[in-house]
């Protein structure tokens, strides 16, 4: 059972989560937070050393929910492909999946944090990183199952594959189109069968 002082620490992560992610580090005064968890600056600093320290909680928060997403995406029953068409199936509806978080984590705060704050950054890069090599052992294990064969390696396919859907993110967030999303996304399913021999 958890103490009353984690579980404030828990509500403070989940509540600001959100705000630091449509706001950006920068952007994201301590009234913003005080009038989000409805604590005082003092009660927010007695749980977290300071701005940035809160920040990076609040994006390991949201990280966390999407690595979560992804591996339950991609750990269903069924091949390789079905597991990424899974996968895709999921990102056709993530600017939903993000509406809680105040849009997608690893674009807001990516970005953002590029010229302000190198400990944000760097665990956005991290982020990627994690999803590429998530999807990379699905292809892998296709592979190794007579499935299928890539042109490049998994890795490789991979980071492509997430580029594309990452872009897609970008310029539906940009335009607050979700076209842009969903018709990269439903693509996906035409370049994955033309890719994979």
């Amino acid at each position: 059972m958890s103490t009353k002082a984690e579980r404030t620490t828990a509500f403070i992560i989940e509540t600001v989560a959100p705000v630091f992610n449509k706001h950006g580090y920068v952007g994201t005064s301590m009234s913003d937070l005080t009038n989000a968890t409805n604590l005082t600056k003092g009660a927010l600093y007695g749980n977290f050393e300071n701005k940035e320290a809160l920040a990076l909680s609040a994006f390991e928060f949201n990280r966390n929910l999407l690595l979560t997403a992804i591996d339950e995406h991609l750990s269903i029953d069924g091949n390789a492909i079905n597991k990424i068409n899974n996968l895709i199936e999921f990102y056709k509806k993530y600017d939903v999946f993000t509406l809680n978080m105040g849009g997608c984590p690893i674009l807001n705060v990516g970005i953002d944090a590029q010229h302000n704050n190198r400990l944000l950054a760097a665990a956005a890069k991290e982020t990627i990183k994690d999803i590429e090599g998530k999807i990379a052992l699905v292809f892998e294990s296709g592979i190794n199952n007579g499935e299928f064969k890539l042109p490049v390696s998994p890795l490789q396919f991979s980071k492509q594959l997430f580029t594309i859907i990452q872009g897609a993110i970008a310029m539906a967030t940009l335009t607050k189109d979700r076209k842009y999303l969903l018709n990269t996304v439903t693509y996906l399913d035409v370049l994955i069968k033309r890719e994979l021999k």
